[in-house]
């Protein structure tokens, strides 16, 4: 049975990643958490670490749970990870050129037409509700800049 947990990985890979958590949560609480103007430095990073921890915690406990036998790789899944993961690198490298709201939209629309494969209307509609509430939680709520594309926002 040993065997198996360690050929799956779920159980090592949830143990480092809670490891990067509790790594990243004891590196947040040297920040401030909050501060006059609004959530601090170390708000995002603090909650960020928690819910890294807790989710690698279920994949330990699903990997331990799970019964021993060979388990076949999924290609597809692995392919569509892999996907996403290209999808939001682009992102990130076209938030200086587009700005993120727009760089953050296509990625929404990439995201729900590609991979869930949902119809145009309603990738667009995903997108731009994702856009608008990005711009009304961060640029209105809170008053805080996000990086301003060639297109001005």
């Amino acid at each position: 049975m040993e065997e198996s947990l360690y050929k799956r990985g779920d159980v090592i890979s949830g143990a480092v990643l809670t490891g990067l958590g509790v790594f990243i949560v004891s590196e947040a609480r040297g920040w401030d958490y909050f501060t006059v103007d609004g959530p601090g430095p170390g708000f995002f990073p603090m909650w960020y670490g928690i819910a890294m921890i807790a989710m690698s915690l279920v994949l330990v406990v699903s990997g331990l749970r799970q019964a021993a036998g060979p388990e076949r790789v999924n290609w597809r899944e692995v392919g569509n990870a892999l996907m996403t993961w290209a999808a939001f690198s682009v992102c990130v490298a076209l938030l200086k050129v587009l700005g993120f709201l727009l760089a953050f939209g296509l990625l929404t629309l990439f995201v729900v037409a590609v991979m869930y494969r949902r119809p145009l209307p309603v990738a667009f509609a995903v997108a731009a509700a994702n856009v608008a509430g990005f711009y009304i939680l961060f640029p209105l709520a809170l008053n805080l800049e996000l990086p301003v594309g060639i297109f001005g926002f």
